[in-house]
């Protein structure tokens, strides 16, 4: 035959067996903070096929509606057709879809970057960014309040400064100008 057979007769290699981790990934992949990441993507899921039925509805109905009745002459189209109300149910059937493709990538990048709350989020953000991620929300607030304090101070420095009748360089550019 022109086929190779190989030969019954060679060694076959005599591994051990590897330890599968299939069961750890698979652990991981159905673990309690995974199937609550994926929850809002099959919220998402859920919701678009509902939108999806409730378009397919409507078309079909909007359809039906243009075909002539039994004895209703072929030649005067209904003429019962309200633009504003049809435009309505329009953006409406738009908006449910566009929410629902939304909900659904939203939970799929959830998962996918492993968010699972908003703790995490705001980590990975400050990570991200080159920020300290266990910084609490008092020492950011403590930020703000003393920028807030030198913009104060710096206001009512000006603010003196106006009453004294002292100018600054500044002041006198900006008149002249």
């Amino acid at each position: 035959m022109a086929f190779f057979q190989p030969n019954m007769a060679e060694p076959q290699s005599t591994r051990a067996p590897q330890p599968s981790t299939t069961s750890e990934s698979e652990s991981a992949f159905f673990s309690p903070r995974s199937r609550r990441q994926l929850s809002l993507f099959a919220a998402g899921v859920g919701f678009f096929a509902l939108s999806t039925a409730i378009t397919r509805r409507s078309i079909v109905r909007r359809y039906k509606a243009t075909a002539p009745k039994f004895y209703q002459p072929s030649n005067q189209p209904n003429s019962n057709i309200n633009g504003a109300m049809e435009a309505f149910e329009a953006l409406n059937i738009a908006t449910v879809n566009v929410f629902s493709v939304g909900i659904m990538v939203t939970g799929g990048l959830l998962w996918a970057f492993d968010i699972a709350s908003l703790a995490d989020m705001r980590s990975k953000v400050r990570t991200n960014l080159g920020v300290n991620p266990i910084r609490t929300d008092q020492d950011a607030e403590d930020e703000i309040e003393e920028w807030f304090a030198s913009v104060l101070a710096r206001k009512e420095f000006k603010a003196l400064r106006g009453e004294k009748g002292i100018k600054t360089k500044d002041d006198e550019d900006e008149k002249k100008t």
